[in-house]
């Protein structure tokens, strides 16, 4: 049975370890095994540049490299802790950096994927963060500072993105329906997979009168978490401990 798997908001840091063993451990087993491997998205806690070493995280890159050199591709979208990430870290890892929004052929079944962010709109304050920081113009005035000032910004923002998010009621930070229900219209589909909010689902939609489904993908904080999609149209949900 052909499988492809979606993992996203893994949030890899040196703080927790035990997330970053359950990740390698399924990249050496059940990824080794499928047709293809999609991280949508914040893989790490933050990342201020392809050109910071993070010797902490090297495992986590080196198995993503072993699995695409092993066969099997390992697509990349950018997160709202990651969206740093480039050409260098695709060329070390092994894999391809997909745009904001792309659509593949899952088993038939055309599907939109995106890292989930944008669909936010009710979150007025974090679009406004999401525009200035995907302007090329600042990231490339981020990415000439010295190292230790991005890491410390980053900091200062890790923290800062906290006390807003604990601020705010859940109906905030969760997408907009007529934000999916746009994006699904703009690609001709009636199937998405996203991550983002942390709140792993199924959610059937009516579509301008047809059915639609919208998938979310879990986050890897306490445990981890895949979505497994088999060519006979199977799709589950999984834990990985």
């Amino acid at each position: 049975m052909a499988e492809t798997l979606f993992i996203s908001d893994l949030h890899l840091d040196g703080e927790r370890p035990r997330i970053l063993d359950i990740l390698l451990r399924l990249l050496a087993t059940d990824a080794a095994r499928a047709d293809a491997l999609y991280v949508l998205g914040d893989l790490f806690e933050y990342w201020i540049g392809d050109d910071d070493p993070v010797p902490e995280l090297r495992p986590a890159v080196q198995a993503i490299r072993r699995l695409a050199d092993g066969g099997v591709p390992v697509y990349f979208a950018h997160g709202n802790r990651d969206f740093l990430v480039g050409e260098r870290f695709a060329a070390e890892s092994g894999c391809r950096l997909l745009g904001e929004e792309t659509v593949i052929d899952l088993y038939g079944t055309p599907t939109l994927l995106l890292h989930g962010d944008s669909l936010c709109s009710d979150d007025v304050d974090y679009m406004k963060f999401r525009t200035q920081v995907r302007d090329p113009r600042w990231q490339a005035t981020f990415l000439a500072l010295p190292l230790e000032e991005r890491r410390k910004q980053a900091t200062m923002a890790r923290q800062v993105s906290r006390e807003s998010t604990r601020n705010k009621r859940p109906e905030i930070t969760d997408v907009n329906a007529d934000a999916v229900n746009d994006a699904l219209r703009r690609h001709g589909l009636h199937q998405m997979i996203h991550g983002h909010t942390h709140r792993p689902a199924f959610h059937d939609l009516d579509l301008d009168g047809r059915p639609a489904r919208r998938i979310v993908l879990g986050d890897w904080y306490e445990r981890g978490s895949v979505l497994r999609c088999s060519d006979d149209g199977r799709m589950q949900l999984c834990q990985l401990d």
